[in-house]
């Protein structure tokens, strides 16, 4: 395969697939899966991710004023967190390239009587925004589902104002060894078997795992941070780094 041909490919779990191809692939896994994300993830993580996510939130610098973007936000887990920090000043955006995600999760913030945010589908490689819009962009276990991850940090701090923020939270490399194994077992074994009770879809859930398998590691996805122009860039590991929590700012001018 030639440099051409290696630029047009990207990976989709395990396969490797034209770029062109893989946001509908993956628009197919969540369009699977919607009806009982929340009820998985809840299954999987033990409950754990709300915690997750609550960190997540409260290592933003979130002020009553800020302007938020939220990326991959389907769930709303991450507005739910947020929505209740902010006053009249502040906005509040939820936001999902897959429509079907983005709707449940708008309803059931709708339905807990959260309004005092948008709702926008938008692909966060090429955000639909001003430059030095948002104060804080936020995306919690979305980055390893994007085509072109330095397409997507570009499009954000782009969008960033001059100190602002960006927080993904992601799955990525338990540190020690034997968790490390113990938890690839479950991933591969115990996941999909889930999914196919559950969500009726153990193929969405294989390619769960091995999404998380093919995501960088906590010092890589730092420097990749680095390399796009964020800095202050750090990572926090959760659960022994099974998932870490990644902050970088944009430099200001």
């Amino acid at each position: 395969m030639d440099n051409k041909d290696q630029e047009s490919k990207t990976n989709f779990g395990f396969q490797t697939v034209d770029k062109q191809d893989k946001s509908e692939k993956v628009k197919q896994i969540f369009d699977n899966v919607t009806d009982n994300y929340n009820l998985m993830n809840d299954l999987l993580s033990l409950g754990i991710h709300r915690l997750w996510k609550r960190v997540a939130v409260e290592l933003s610098g979130i002020r009553s004023d800020s302007y938020i973007l939220d990326l991959a936000g389907g769930t709303g887990d991450m507005i739910k967190l947020i929505a209740p920090k902010l006053n009249e000043k502040g906005e509040l955006i939820l936001s999902d390239i897959n429509l079907k995600m983005l709707m449940s999760g708008r309803d059931r913030l709708i339905d807990l009587g959260i309004n005092n945010f948008k709702t926008l589908q938008i692909d966060a490689e090429a955000l639909p925004f001003k430059e030095n819009t948002f104060d804080i962009v936020s995306m919690a276990f979305g980055l390893r589902n994007v085509t072109d991850k330095k397409k997507t940090l570009a499009s954000i701090i782009d969008c960033l104002k001059p100190g602002g923020k960006l927080v993904v939270l992601e799955f990525s490399k338990p540190k020690n060894e034997i968790l490390r194994e113990i938890y690839d077992l479950y991933s591969f074994e115990v996941i999909p078997k889930l999914g196919s009770l559950i969500a009726q879809s153990e193929e969405s859930y294989l390619y769960l795992a091995e999404s998380i398998k093919m995501h960088p590691n906590q010092e890589e996805l730092r420097v990749l941070f680095e390399g796009c122009g964020f800095e202050n860039c750090n990572y926090e590991n959760l659960t022994n780094g099974i998932v870490a929590i990644h902050t970088g700012t944009k430099p200001k001018e």
